[in-house]
């Protein structure tokens, strides 16, 4: 729009305008526009500024892209702007095309609801207008503007028409600012700036840096010409010399035509067919004429490879010997019975069936219990290629599918990639640490995962890398993780879960004879003739040092010990060989046993109970403590308790109060709860500590505390109790029972749904344990003190 159609500027302006929020740059005065409307606040804008002549504030916020949320959002100096034409659109936006008047300042928001009203000041330009030295400026600026509007697109005739045709210098400059790339700051800046030749002086400057820009600019663009012709004369003499060869008999040998003889023989072999042969010529033909020199020849050529590596057809099923089976788990691992026991079943499903589907094994339980190793027997059990990688802390769905071929570092997913390694299509493959994906804004990997594991998908199974129907169907998955909590339940319903439950200290004293210490000595450069052990020494570390349910750290200790003798063997100090490791000895190698006797939980005091926890880690043992503060009744709860077990404190400290108040003995006892503060404590605050099983410990605490008696020392319990008094069933008997016995529990409550699980618990963990199964948290009571 020309000059003469703007706004008079002589025209009233209101001293109240509403706020139009720009987002991305400040717009100058003098300029004729179009402008979207479409967020709530300015469409009311527009709306409230037909009351004042059809006149608002166009402010820009300070954050780029982001919608104000309050005043100190936006900066000061705007600009007003008239609503020359307005246009409903079907989607409820408005388009309005503005004419804009001058620069103004807000003085005052009024009111801090949106759409905001602010009092305006009008700011005047500074300098006078028609000096001999900003006409000078301003022709010189004009001129500086030729060379540039060659190059600039926005630089229509239509603008450069309109600039010819006004005369005053800082319009000149606000037309020739606006146009050009600057930051939205620096635009900013100099829309404040009220001195014309400070802002000619400005517009100056940025052609100047426009020039240069464009200067740059040709100089790459000729750079890059001058590149291409000389690639595509070489390609051509190329192949003019590959034609002058191929008359003189001499044959090609360039390393490119050698490497595409090699795919395409390779290719060849694998003999596919359908969509794979399609998809595979085609790239094959790709790469025949794509130059050897460009980036996109690498990428082809890699994702040929990928596809000769890979195992396209059936394997030979290798014939399953249930018996070696069974010797090789025997031979590799001691104790794990039932384990043992359902792997073997597993097999002979898969022996009878020779495409059995869905049986995907997944191994629970605590660190260090042998989960891989049981993997890599069963691998070898089968006769089949082992593939092992990690999901743990896994969070890029493109690990598990592969990443798409838009970039130069794309690779294929660990599936790929392992049946690339295997190069059969019946591995076994072992998904390590499946409880511990994450999930970001790059995907779910457990999401990713169902399609592998689904046996009516996976064998069609398509890598976004390879993006071709690839079988997985004959490959056997086996996972491994340390709690199925976190297990996404849909990933959970595809895997038959083996618990994995841990080891007795005789277990531990076993496994160490049988594999740690011979593995440990080769390790360490010994032999049996460089050391002996005690049997007592072995169970010493299992008691006293390595408590856990696994082996692990059994394993580092007995390194521990390995290291020491090693240096008194290298520095000839040992008196006489082979050195003994005795139970008395141990504190020499390992230092004082982090657990004594002395140091089990011991209930001293009424109020103490010892509970069984199932983690992780294994079983566990909690004492559970709890104070009576003489005073108003109420609950008070500490140790890092989870909501779950808030929520089974609660309830424990309601059975207790009613049971009290109900049955108890003395009126002391009836009105305990009453008088009292029950503050409840689980040690090793430190450590969170959750789950739904222990709510009839915590209520024995509570009575313990009320009636004034210690329970048995030798009794621990768990169960979950409900409001009216019922014990409900809970998870992890086997881990709490090995718990139990490395604390010398004589007795332990259970809940009576949980009976049927004693049988799975093996004999020698059950020895001297005696098991209460109740239903009632009366029995319970019943069991909890010795008999006077």
């Amino acid at each position: 729009m020309h000059d003469n159609e703007l706004i008079p500027a002589q025209l009233t302006l209101p001293v109240r305008l509403p706020v139009v929020a720009l987002l991305n740059k400040p717009v100058f005065p003098g300029i004729f526009l179009p402008m979207m409307v479409n967020t709530p606040s300015d469409l009311r804008a527009v709306e409230l500024s037909e009351e004042n002549g059809g006149f608002i504030a166009l402010l820009l916020v300070r954050e780029a892209g982001e919608e104000p949320r309050d005043t100190s959002h936006f900066y000061d100096v705007g600009v007003v702007a008239k609503i020359v034409k307005k246009v409903n659109l079907p989607d409820g936006t408005i388009n309005i095309f503005i004419s804009t008047q001058k620069r103004c300042k807000a003085i005052k928001f009024m009111g801090s609801e949106q759409p905001y009203m602010i009092a305006v000041e009008y700011l005047e330009e500074i300098g006078d207008k028609n000096s001999n030295e900003l006409k000078a400026m301003v022709r010189s600026l004009l001129q500086e503007m030729k060379s540039v509007s060659e190059n600039n697109p926005f630089f229509n005739e239509e603008i450069r028409l309109n600039m010819l045709n006004i005369d005053e210098p800082g319009r000149i400059a606000d037309i020739i600012t606006s146009i050009l790339n600057i930051d939205r700051d620096q635009l900013q800046k100099i829309l404040e700036t009220l001195d014309i030749k400070t802002r000619l002086e400005q517009a100056l400057m940025l052609i100047k840096r426009e020039q240069e820009v464009s200067r740059i600019q040709k100089k790459v663009s000729k750079q890059l010409n001058e590149r291409i012709e000389k690639s595509q004369r070489e390609y051509f003499l190329r192949e003019e010399l590959k034609a002058i060869k191929a008359e003189l008999g001499e044959g090609v040998s360039d390393p490119k035509t050698m490497e595409l003889e090699r795919i395409r023989d390779a290719i060849t072999k694998l003999d596919l067919t359908g969509e794979v042969k399609e998809h595979v010529e085609r790239e094959l033909e790709k790469f025949s004429i794509i130059d050897a020199n460009t980036s996109e020849y690498s990428v082809v050529r890699n994702y040929l490879d990928l596809i000769i590596s890979l195992p396209w057809h059936a394997t030979e099923q290798a014939e399953i010997d249930i018996e070696r089976g069974k010797e090789i788990l025997d031979e590799d691992h001691y104790g794990l019975d039932d384990v043992k026991e359902r792997i073997l079943e597993y097999l002979a499903v898969r022996k009878l069936k020779k495409d059995a589907k869905g049986s995907i094994i997944c191994l629970v339980g605590p660190p260090g219990v042998g989960k891989t190793s049981i993997g890599r027997s069963i691998a070898r059990s089968l006769q089949r290629e082992f593939f092992r990688f990690s999901v743990g802390g896994m969070r890029d769905e493109a690990e598990i599918k592969g990443h798409r071929r838009t970039y130069v570092g794309a690779m294929p997913g660990k599936f790929i990639q392992g049946m690339k390694v295997v190069k059969t299509r019946n591995p076994v493959f072992m998904i390590d640490e499946i409880d511990k994906m994450g999930v970001s804004y790059q995907g779910d990997p457990a999401g990713a995962l169902l399609e592998v594991l689904d046996p009516e998908q996976n064998a069609t199974f398509r890598d976004n890398y390879l993006d071709l129907p690839f079988d997985l169907s004959e490959v056997m998955f086996i996972a491994t993780a340390n709690t199925l909590d976190t297990i996404p339940q849909p990933l959970l319903d595809r895997m038959e879960v083996i618990r994995l439950s841990g080891y007795t200290e005789d277990e531990k004293v076993e496994i160490a004879k049988r594999y740690i210490i011979p593995k440990s000595l080769k390790k360490s450069g010994l032999n049996k003739e460089h050391v002996r052990y005690d049997r007592s020494a072995l169970k010493a570390i299992a008691l006293g040092y390595a408590r856990e349910a696994g082996m692990r750290h059994y394993e580092q200790l007995i390194d521990r010990i390995h290291r020491k003798v090693a240096k008194k063997i290298a520095l000839n100090e040992a008196e006489e060989l082979p050195i003994k490791i005795t139970e008395s000895s141990l504190e020499i190698y390992l230092k004082r046993a982090p657990f004594k006797d002395e140091d089990i939980k011991k209930v001293t005091r009424p109020g103490m109970v010892i509970g069984l926890a199932w983690t992780a880690f294994g079983g566990d043992t909690l004492m559970i403590e709890a104070v009576a503060i003489p005073g108003k009744s109420g609950l008070q709860l500490t140790g890092q308790m989870g909501d779950v077990m808030k929520e089974s404190a609660n309830i424990a400290y309601t059975f207790a109060r009613l049971y009290l108040a109900t049955k108890g003995k003395a009126s002391d006892e009836r009105e305990f709860f009453e008088r009292h503060t029950i503050h409840l404590h689980i040690p090793a605050g430190a450590t969170p500590k959750d789950g739904p099983s222990a709510g009839i410990t915590m209520a024995s605490a509570m009575i313990s505390l009320a009636v004034g008696k210690p329970v048995k020392k030798t009794l621990a319990m768990t169960g979950e109790l409900s409001l009216v008094g019922n014990v409900l069933a809970i998870g992890g008997l086997k881990e709490k029972s090995l718990a139990a016995r490395r604390l010398k529990i004589k007795e332990v409550i259970i809940p009576k749904a949980n009976a049927k699980d004693l049988q799975e618990i093996p004999e020698n963990v059950k020895e001297n344990i005696t098991f209460h199964p109740i239903d009632r948290m009366e029995k319970a009571i019943e069991l909890l003190f010795d008999q006077e």
